[in-house]
């Protein structure tokens, strides 16, 4: 069994400081015996604008946050996701929010660019999001083949579509990663039930690290990073603050449960008979 581990922060403005952090408690999950850590959203910075971000975006294979999180992974002998990371874009003024996977020898193995951008108002905050002024979609969805399973990667607001998942799913996907910066009041409404329903429904575990506290531009991120099983069932959950939760990831269950309980193979409608 492999064991995964979900990184709570609650970042700021200030890069290095964000990456202290990081770095203490990518050390802490190693320690505990995690096989892959995965840091939330905008770890390694949430500015005071929005176009904080993409001033500090990094061209893809280098730059102060990838150089960081790949040392991370080679000095703790872990794979990382690393949330997401600004990816310079071909737009000055947008980068790609990265979620980039990396090996216990530090070398990139996967990217995945966010591809549902937060454009809402929330009317009970009477707060305004538009991603998309700042960060280029991505357009393909990746399911890594990796030591531990086939991952399936996802970035916070893409949790709201479901055809999302399932697409990774029918690609191969055992489990999810869903990095993420949920707002308090969205959080508070949708972020459980959410994840519990991408689990369920594909019968997949869900590994959902999160920001989470008072952020000094303002904001206020929900936490309550989950680490859910396959059949739905909330294994563990940090409420708020910086720290890790773990989870074993136990893909014979899950494999003889998708066997036992062939919901996956009706999608498509019927019921095909068991062979004798």
């Amino acid at each position: 069994m492999a064991k995964f581990a979900a990184i709570q922060m609650a970042s700021g403005p200030n890069i290095y400081a964000n990456l202290m952090e990081a770095g203490r408690l990518i050390e802490q999950a190693a320690i505990e015996g995690a096989d892959l850590v995965v840091l939330p959203e905008t770890f390694a910075i949430m500015g005071e604008e929005e176009a904080d971000t993409v001033a500090v975006a990094e061209d893809e294979g280098s730059g102060l946050i990838q150089s960081f999180i790949k040392q991370q992974a080679i000095k703790n002998r872990i794979w990382i996701v690393a949330g997401t990371i600004p990816i310079k874009s071909t737009d000055p003024t947008k980068a790609y929010a990265a979620s980039l996977m990396y090996n216990d020898r530090g070398l990139q193995v996967a990217r995945y660019d966010k591809m549902h951008l937060f454009d809402v108002e929330i009317c009970e905050d009477e707060d305004t999001y538009t991603e998309s002024q700042t960060i280029a979609p991505g357009t393909q969805r990746i399911v890594v083949d990796t030591p531990f399973g086939k991952i399936g990667m996802a970035v916070c607001y893409d949790l709201r579509f479901p055809g999302h998942f399932r697409d990774l799913m029918a690609a191969g996907a055992e489990i999810f990663l869903v990095p993420s910066a949920f707002t308090e009041t969205t959080g508070k409404a949708h972020w459980n039930p959410l994840l519990r329903a991408r689990a369920i429904e594909n019968l997949c575990y869900v590994i959902a690290p999160a920001q989470g506290g008072y952020h000094i531009n303002g904001r206020t991120t929900y936490g309550h990073s989950l680490m859910v099983d396959y059949w739905g069932n909330v294994k563990q959950e940090l409420v708020k603050g910086s720290g890790i939760v773990t989870m074993e990831i136990e893909l014979i269950k899950q494999r003889a449960t998708r066997k036992a309980f062939p919901v996956l193979d009706h999608r498509l409608g019927g019921c095909p008979r068991r062979s004798k």
